[in-house]
């Protein structure tokens, strides 16, 4: 399990990731963009940057972890159940979403 006080420990521990809300629920930005953010169910990770047909590959390999709802289907985005996660579920798509958010800079200096 991997609670979202967990995520962002990781997360602010990167070049330019900021404490924020959308939607009303805790969130992550990166320069203004949002990184990732707690759904309002308070279990659910609204995880974007990853392409429908990887989520489709996430959701039907591992469905107790990965999912997502019609709201989402047009959408580069995977839900990800934190009680049933783990960091080596939420942590490689948090970090590729962050590379494409961070500045060249922040890029060139920090590899998490």
């Amino acid at each position: 399990m991997i609670t979202f006080d967990d995520i962002r420990a990781i997360a602010l521990g990167w070049p330019e990731v900021a404490d924020g809300t959308s939607y009303g629920t805790p969130a992550l930005r990166v320069r203004k963009k949002m990184l990732v953010r707690l759904k309002e169910d308070g279990d659910s990770l609204v995880m974007p940057g990853v392409p429908p047909d990887e989520r489709d590959m996430l959701v039907e390999t591992r469905p107790q972890v990965f999912f997502f709802t019609d709201h989402y289907r047009d959408y580069s985005i995977v839900l990800i159940g934190l009680s049933r996660a783990t960091r080596n579920d939420v942590e490689p798509l948090l970090k590729r979403q962050w590379h494409a958010l961070a500045s060249k800079t922040a890029q060139a200096h920090f590899k998490p």
